[in-house]
């Protein structure tokens, strides 16, 4: 489980480590951070695939996604006396994402490339990475650390080996040192990593694939576009908790039941309904109840993850279904870690009523995102290793 996330100078995230537990609400008023905390995580978890650097890119590059505040604002700044400005730089540019876990550590920090040196300017280059055992960062628990282009990991006499000196600035450790006998640390974090999962929007239009009857096969991890939907729910039916299947749509459908038809290898779903003399199919259901369905098969799924994060699932739901949603989301939370993003209060107001849920309120000061009550309640310890 993780317990420990931390952003560095992406966007409005200027420097926020966040304290996570089994079940996690971020919540804030608009323009507080929120998105950027969901997009942020994807980053990192984009590390373990090899397009971290891609990503950025795609957002406009580094320039694009950094902090765009000064890099530190003073006392009389914040009382008024001056005006917001920037100062002469005492750091070199970062953005720099990182985790801790029950088990291991991990983080990457990326700069800019020399000026003129190549084509590729919205690319930022990986300066340095490090993967440690335990939730903080010392220098007795490094087990493998990136500098520029050399990776070293530390072998079983505590000395260190000397993997490669030429990885390429674009390329993570997590996807080029992995090997299962030389690096087995940096393998097993990648693979954990990889199983994270992001539910970010469904698409329930009346071209969206999930209308319409799809190949049937074993669909333990509902896809994210949802087209596998029929095959999801089947797969939940022989291989996951059936019992728990039909709850969740009696919780919020009273009287209603799903069925899956094979068509020529085809699934179709359809659903009955109390009053209707007919099952209706996904072509016929309404943006709301289809959504809902997709959110069923995602979070019951008989393959949880590690991590489970999902942004804004109240989109497109009448509220009275939030309730239910929020105690299908505290089911998944048995088996899995999840962080949910949202601003809707009947959403919040049910989770938070959850023995294990832990409430992160971010509110936004001098652009700068934070997390409500931080002096009270303090932050984990958490360390930057200089480059």
């Amino acid at each position: 489980m993780l317990t420990t996330f931390a952003i560095s100078n992406y966007r409005s995230l200027r420097d926020l480590v966040i304290p996570l537990q089994q079940l996690n609400v971020v919540t804030g008023p608009n323009g507080s951070g929120k998105s950027s905390l969901y997009r942020a995580l994807r980053l990192l978890a984009d590390t373990a695939q090899g397009r971290v650097v891609s990503s950025i890119a795609r957002e406009g590059g580094l320039q694009s996604t950094l902090w765009a505040g000064p890099e530190s604002v003073s006392r009389a700044m914040r009382r008024g006396d001056h005006a917001i400005q920037g100062t002469r730089r005492l750091h070199p540019v970062n953005l720099r994402l990182g985790f801790a876990s029950d088990e291991y550590g991990y983080l990457i920090d990326m700069g800019l490339p020399k000026p003129g040196s190549s084509a590729f300017s919205l690319d930022p280059q990986i300066k340095r990475e490090c993967i440690w055992h335990g939730p903080v960062l010392r220098p007795s628990a490094m087990l493998v650390d990136r500098q520029g282009p050399l990776v070293r990991i530390r072998a079983e006499n505590e000395n260190w080996n000397l993997v490669t000196d030429h990885l390429s600035a674009f390329d993570s450790m997590m996807t080029h040192v992995s090997d299962p006998r030389t690096a087995p640390e940096t393998m097993a974090l990648r693979e954990s990593i990889r199983n994270w999962r992001f539910y970010d929007h469904f698409r329930t239009d009346s071209d969206a694939p999930v209308r319409s009857p799809q190949i049937g096969t074993w669909t333990p991890i509902l896809g994210n576009d949802g087209s596998d939907l029929g095959a999801a729910i089947e797969t939940i039916r022989e291989i996951g908790a059936d019992d728990v299947l039909a709850a969740a749509v009696e919780d919020a459908f009273p009287g209603s039941r799903l069925s899956v038809s094979d068509v020529e290898g085809r699934f179709a779903l359809t659903m009955a309904q109390h009053g209707l003399l007919r099952p209706l199919g996904t072509a016929e259901l309404s943006d709301g109840t289809l959504r809902y369905l997709l959110w069923i098969a995602a979070l019951l799924t008989p393959r949880a993850p590690a991590l489970m994060v999902l942004n804004e699932p109240e989109t497109s739901l009448h509220p009275d279904l939030l309730p239910a949603l929020a105690r299908l989301i505290a089911t998944a939370a048995e088996r899995t870690q999840v962080v949910v993003v949202t601003h809707a209060n009947a959403l919040i107001s049910v989770l938070t009523e959850q023995a294990v849920c832990h409430s992160i309120v971010l509110e936004k000061t001098f652009g700068e995102t934070k997390i409500e009550g931080t002096k009270e309640l303090g932050t984990p310890a958490w360390q930057w290793p200089s480059r």
